[in-house]
């Protein structure tokens, strides 16, 4: 299948497959796996933070986050299109009894620092305590800036609120500005990166901070189900993928833009090229087209699509660039 849904859907490498299988294992929840155990400690050397937590998801990782940083009552700030607010269940408020204050996200992504000031409640009974400002990077594949973030950690400290990024794609953001990943989690707390997206791992995501917080985390997954024995097998396949998959990144993005450019050649669709920044491609459809009957017609082909009157592309790994020709070829047979 040619897959455009999500980078969720990649495939693990052959060589991914091999290191899973040949993984040395052992209890993770007594902290007896190895393989479990080098990852966590790599990624927090990698990335500069005191302990590393594997998780099976980001949304797990979110969780964790959230409710790590905050008690019963407490308030998270987040933009409207936030991944931990708008798309995890309410996890934050379900489990965690955690209120979520999303604000407008900006056309680049980013939320108005003057808007995160004016939405941090004073002390005062009547209110939740303001007590972490979330932030997600890349956030519907756009980049926030190094400076941006800086600003954003100020802010923070200033008003004593911890940080935490969502960082899912923060692989993304860092090779789309040629810069290491360590250089766009330096301004947090904790930093959750996912795994199993452009980076290819079956299953996984990693949640870091400091040690008190990771202890805090590690009970909280405990609790929420989330303690895993021989989670080796999938660590070996999650270490693959931050020390294999990062730069061929660049790749995905290279034909997210162009996808963006032979898109822009067919008039049912509405795309700027300039917007794309990463590996995602939002193309707005025309509304006298039926693209959801489009879609079970491409679907029928071998092609996936998530239909929508702006529609999501996605490339990654198992996307390559006769793909993406395969794909316009066939779309435009139906026009």
């Amino acid at each position: 299948m040619i897959d455009f849904r999500s980078d969720t859907v990649t495939q693990p490498t052959v060589a991914m497959r091999k290191a899973m299988a040949s993984a040395e294992v052992g209890d993770d929840v007594y902290g007896d796996d190895p393989t479990v155990n080098r990852l966590e400690a790599m990624a927090a050397e990698r990335f500069g933070f005191d302990g590393a937590l594997f998780t099976s998801s980001g949304t797990q990782a979110n969780l964790l986050a959230l409710m790590s940083h905050c008690e019963r009552g407490d308030e998270y700030i987040c933009g409207q299109q936030a991944h931990n607010y708008k798309f995890e269940g309410g996890g934050a408020a379900v489990l965690g009894s955690v209120q979520p204050q999303p604000l407008a996200n900006q056309a680049d992504g980013s939320i108005l620092l003057s808007d995160i000031e004016a939405a941090i409640k004073p002390d005062d009974i009547h209110f939740a305590k303001t007590r972490l400002l979330s932030l997600e990077n890349t956030i519907g594949g756009k980049v926030l800036s190094a400076q941006y973030l800086a600003d954003a950690q100020a802010l923070a400290f200033n008003h004593r609120l911890k940080i935490h990024l969502d960082g899912a794609r923060i692989a993304n953001a860092a090779v789309a500005q040629g810069v290491a990943i360590s250089e766009l989690t330096q301004y947090f707390d904790s930093v959750s990166i996912c795994l199993s997206k452009g980076l290819c791992a079956p299953v996984g995501s990693l949640l870091l901070g400091d040690e008190r917080l990771i202890n805090k985390a590690r009970r909280w997954r405990k609790m929420l189900g989330g303690g895993m024995r021989q989670a080796g097998i999938l660590a070996a396949a999650a270490e693959l993928a931050l020390n294999e998959q990062v730069e061929r990144l660049a790749i995905d993005h290279d034909n997210a833009h162009y996808l963006a450019e032979q898109l822009q050649g067919v008039a049912e669709f509405e795309v700027n090229v300039a917007e794309v920044q990463t590996n995602m491609v939002f193309a707005k459809v025309s509304d006298k087209l039926d693209i959801t009957a489009i879609a079970k017609i491409l679907k029928k082909q071998g092609i996936l699509l998530s239909p929508g009157s702006v529609m999501r592309l996605v490339t990654h790994a198992d996307i390559s660039r006769n793909d993406i020709d395969t794909f316009i070829k066939a779309l435009k047979a139906l026009l």
